[in-house]
């Protein structure tokens, strides 16, 4: 067990009244913790809510020696205070590490650090259907030097942001534009880390797709331009002719924790499924023949993020009737259920703070 200090804020805020948006509200507290190459990971802390100060010269401006990681916190019921999945999270947590160079951080004092602020700042957790405290750990390379090397400090850090639904229309299906100019990760590169380069390349795609109607990109691979990846924020999924398809972990992808949950739900109601890699050819076939039954987008903001449509050059494809599907609903229904204590939980998914 870690000995962490807390220190509680004198002036507390005003917990959000009316819409919370996502990620636009912060609690009154957030975890810190340091590394010092010699010492390891040191001096655990809860402390209120506050800028931070940092050297112009910091690795991290410069260089993008940085990783960060996505969770949630629920209410149930009777009050209880959830997580979900969050050893997984830190085991995905140290993958980025150990692609970028900063120092593991061990899976327990990276979950007793989640728990110990969000212990804190439970309160915050608002109840609405739908809503969710939103947990941002993050990983920051803090030496100032600027030769390109990785960093002998770093900071440890966990903010928490009550929020509501990651998109306005909630679980109304959403446009997905398919890119067909920009690339965001290749194989051997960083596309399966969760670090900011990958969402900063990302960002181009992204306002050409908003300013042609579209929610979000959906990329393909960066050689041949054929092969589907993953949406900008989230794993993607097809349901093609009874079964459930996903690209497979190539290097490029995100593993995220929210489509290992679904592939594990599927297998377990027997809905055929496999991870494989699926040209955009295939799904305009699949289109063409009537046999592309549902698109559905998975991580830990939006849970499930149906899709209405798919647009690939001058092609606009509509699934099925537009609508949200039959499994997609049942996968955001039995998720959320158990995120919250409202389904029973056969998998020792949820872990409560």
């Amino acid at each position: 067990m870690l000995d962490i200090k807390v220190t509680k804020t004198t002036t507390p805020k005003e917990k959000p009244q009316g819409p919370l948006g996502f990620g636009k509200i912060f609690t009154d507290h957030m975890f810190m913790m340091n590394y010092t190459e010699g010492m390891g990971w040191h001096d655990p802390r809860v402390v209120p809510f506050q800028d931070i100060s940092l050297s112009p010269a910091c690795v991290v401006f410069h260089y993008g020696q940085e990783m960060f990681e996505g969770m949630k916190a629920y209410r149930g019921e009777n009050g209880e205070t959830y997580l979900f999945r969050p050893f997984k999270n830190a085991a995905r947590a140290n993958q980025s590490n150990k692609r970028l160079c900063i120092p593991e951080l061990p899976e327990d004092i990276f979950v007793e650090g989640v728990k110990a602020v969000v212990e804190v700042d439970k309160d915050w957790i608002p109840t609405e259907p739908g809503t969710s405290l939103y947990i941002r750990p993050f990983i920051i390379a803090t030496d100032a030097f600027l030769g390109v090397a990785p960093s002998k400090t770093y900071l440890y850090m966990v903010i928490l942001s009550p929020s509501g639904a990651y998109y306005s229309e909630g679980l109304a299906p959403v446009g997905i534009w398919i890119e067909d100019d920009y690339v965001r990760a290749v194989k051997g590169g960083i596309g399966f880390t969760k670090t900011g380069g990958n969402y900063v390349a990302s960002l181009a795609a992204q306002v050409k797709a908003h300013d042609g109607g579209f929610s979000q990109v959906l990329w393909l691979d960066g050689v041949e331009r054929r092969y589907i990846e993953e949406v900008g924020a989230m794993n993607i999924f097809f349901k093609i002719d009874g079964k459930v398809v996903t690209p497979m972990l190539n290097g490029s992808i995100l593993p995220g924790v929210t489509r290992d949950s679904v592939l594990t739900l599927l297998k377990s109601w027997g809905i055929p499924c496999e991870e494989r890699r699926i040209s955009v050819d295939e799904l305009l076939e699949a289109q063409k023949n009537g046999k592309l039954e549902e698109v559905f987008g998975t991580g830990t903001a939006a849970v499930i993020s149906p899709v209405g449509k798919l647009r690939y050059k001058d092609e606009i494809m509509t699934i099925g009737d537009g609508g949200i599907g039959p499994v997609s609903q049942k996968l955001y229904d039995t998720i959320t259920g158990i995120q919250t204590g409202k389904l029973a939980d056969p998998f020792d998914w949820r872990v409560e703070v």
